[in-house]
């Protein structure tokens, strides 16, 4: 035996390990608490539910740009205390618009019913999806009014670059949908030169033959667009083609023709058309596009600057009104060179979101002077031209609501 050993004799004892505990019951309910919520999440945020909605067919005669307002006994689904996108000019209610009858109204097309917005059902059409709008503030309108529709369902989130209401990019993340705007009143290469102008109303020049690269340039990150033009083209304005002068509308300048703002507003709107197909014909872009038309005002006694105003409280009837000459062009100009833009191959996919028809017998549906408070120094104290929230312009997207549940059938 070595120094320092010490041996008893006796053989050595070791210590025999014991088995690992069995999981707690404790354990075992904190996993199951996780996969549940997991679960929970996996269904509520990352795939939202989705009912089974049968196929939207609506009869052969049935035309969605024609027909009547009949009463409507169920009213709007929001209101201005629900729904916190309301632009301050279109909150007719908190302004003190006195009656409700304007909200009692829905559009009946001839030869069928035009189905209720359900904002379940259209979520789940445009789940995962991206929407924009582009054109001017009345395409930021009908942008609110979709929220509106919507965040009953789902509450956005901002996720716009700055606070400037013309440019705005809101996501709903449990259906991954985002829902944009982009302020572009002619659709084209446009710019300000002059604040006042012949008319206190501002000078523009317009490149005609150039798209309005704000737009143009994110077009391929959006699935839906829906994509509309009209009111400022009344604008005085310089035109421009291949960087050239070629006329104006309006501009009261020597050896300059006035080529009258007919040819500006069709000229756009090819162009924006033009540059759509191409981007689509190139494979960058493959969303489908919805092409509004034509929104009319409804000034009465004068126009905008004038004392003009909206005061009726009804809708009309199909016989008791006709389109002005001028927005009948301008309604034409649209159909015609959306026409023109669908009829060859390998261009986008294009959609007629016929509205102009339908608004034209609403001009008990504008703010008029419930924009503001009856103090405000506004430049158009009678708003005859945007839409109440809620209001007839729900109807839009009630309409485009009906043409994608009808093409996902």
């Amino acid at each position: 035996m070595k120094s320092g050993q010490y041996h008893s004799g006796k053989p050595l004892l070791r210590r025999h390990q014991q088995p690992p505990d069995p999981p707690s019951s404790c354990s075992c309910k904190t996993v199951l608490l996780c996969l549940s919520a997991l679960i929970l999440f996996s269904k509520f945020f990352l795939f939202p539910s989705r009912r089974s909605y049968p196929p939207l067919v609506l009869p052969a005669g049935c035309n969605l740009s024609q027909g009547e307002w009949v009463p409507d006994l169920e009213g709007p689904l929001y209101t201005n205390d629900t729904c916190f996108t309301i632009q301050e000019h279109q909150n007719c209610l908190k302004w003190g618009r006195p009656d409700r009858d304007f909200l009692r109204w829905k559009w009946k097309p001839a030869g069928c019913d035009l189905p209720r917005f359900d904002p379940v059902w259209f979520l789940s059409l445009v789940t995962g999806k991206s929407i924009v709008f582009i054109g001017d503030s009345l395409a930021r309108n009908q942008m609110q009014s979709l929220m509106c529709l919507i965040s009953s369902v789902e509450r956005p989130q901002d996720l716009s670059d700055g606070k400037n209401e013309n440019f705005k990019r809101m996501f709903f993340p449990r259906h991954r949908l985002t829902i944009a705007i982009y302020w572009s009143p002619f659709l084209i290469n446009a710019h300000l030169v002059d604040n006042d102008g012949p008319n206190h109303t501002g000078l523009w020049n317009l490149f005609l033959d150039e798209v309005d690269p704000a737009w143009y340039a994110q077009l391929r990150r959006y699935d839906l667009v829906v994509i509309a033009d009209g009111n400022w083209f009344t604008r005085p304005s310089l035109f421009f083609e291949n960087r050239r002068l070629v006329g104006c509308h309006f501009c009261h300048r020597p050896n300059v023709t006035d080529l009258t703002l007919r040819y500006s507003h069709r000229a756009a709107f090819r162009t924006a058309l033009a540059a759509i197909n191409r981007l689509a014909a190139s494979g960058e872009f493959t969303g489908t596009v919805f092409v509004r038309s034509f929104s009319p005002a409804h000034f009465e006694g004068g126009e905008w600057n004038s004392g003009g105003n909206c005061r009726r409280r009804r809708p009309y009837r199909a016989n008791e009104t006709r389109l002005q000459p001028l927005d009948q062009e301008f309604y034409d100009h649209q159909v015609e060179e959306f026409r023109a833009a669908t009829a060859g191959e390998g261009g986008a996919k294009m959609r007629l979101l016929d509205t102009t028809a339908a608004m034209l017998l609403r001009p008990d549906g504008h703010p008029s002077r419930y924009g503001h408070s009856a103090h405000d120094a506004v430049a158009m104290y009678n708003d005859c031209v945007h839409w109440c929230l809620p209001g007839p312009v729900d109807t839009w997207n009630q309409l485009l609501f009906a043409m994608l549940a009808q093409e996902s059938s």
